[in-house]
């Protein structure tokens, strides 16, 4: 996306402001059409791809919650709660439901 590794994407504290930078929009014309190409406005789907790469993390590592929820963008544990309200089960009970079995 936009000439940035994947691996740096989700912690970034993405704005709007900023997506619109990077793709030469303003902050509205961005959003307008980011929310019309994808589904979703651009903040929305950040929070969707963390939490996605988290559970990805969960399922295929044996790091911490703490950890992971830094990797993806969240400062702790607390904000991590989002992944609660997504999936419906506290991280460890993910991981602990969802393990790789490979």
């Amino acid at each position: 996306m936009l000439g940035i590794l994947p691996e740096t994407i989700p912690a970034k504290p993405w704005t709007v402001e900023t997506l619109g930078k990077l793709a030469n929009l303003s902050r509205s014309t961005f959003s307008r059409r980011f929310t019309a190409l994808v589904g979703q406005p651009p903040l929305a789907y950040v929070t969707w791809w963390r939490l996605t790469v988290a559970a990805r993390l969960l399922r295929n590592s044996d790091t911490a919650p703490a950890p992971i929820a830094q990797r993806v963008g969240y400062s702790s544990d607390f904000v991590f709660a989002a992944f609660k309200r997504e999936h419906g089960v506290s991280p460890g009970r993910y991981r602990l439901r969802n393990r790789d079995q490979s």
